[in-house]
């Protein structure tokens, strides 16, 4: 029973690890996606300050150590789940399923019609993993400043059970 996962919502105190979970999670993304990913900028500060205006966070982790997180709000009507990172030595083991799933779950508590991500259009690999949970297509859109789709915006219809 000592390796059990726990997912637990996180709090504006929590907001130092999931700066660093978000950060060490999207490290192999630096330098490599154009316009740079923009969770080299949160910061505890500015994640605490997200969390305080009503977005929420889900943390998993096992014994107490953090293995990954995932950030939440409202968009559209929808739950929108972003910066969905596991820790490099935590992979595999799927935890991102995990958390999408908790988020899903979250979605499902509050009478919330689907949930939403955004993913590059680089990251072949992530829009797979969404896909295969469920995830769909519905637009894609360019950064400030390019004049080509660089982001696929996903939503998953919830089914009520």
């Amino acid at each position: 029973m000592g390796d059990t996962l726990v997912l637990r919502p996180a709090t504006a105190a929590d907001a130092p690890v999931l700066a660093a979970t978000i950060a060490a999670a999207f490290e192999q993304y630096r330098g490599k996606l154009v316009p740079e990913s923009g969770a080299f900028r949160e910061t505890a500060d500015g994640i605490a300050a997200e969390l305080r205006k009503g977005a929420g966070a889900i943390i998993a982790e096992r014994n107490g150590v953090v293995l990954g997180c995932v950030m939440t709000r409202l968009d559209e009507g929808d739950l929108y789940l972003g910066r969905l990172s596991v820790l490099p030595a935590a992979r595999g083991e799927g935890l991102a399923a995990r958390l999408v799933e908790a988020v899903e779950d979250e979605a499902r508590r509050r009478g919330l019609p689907g949930v939403r991500l955004g993913v590059r259009v680089v990251l072949t690999g992530n829009q797979r993993l969404f896909q295969s949970l469920g995830y769909q297509e519905i637009s894609r859109e360019a950064h400030e400043g390019f004049d080509h789709p660089t982001s696929i915006n996903m939503r998953k219809a919830l089914v009520w059970a």
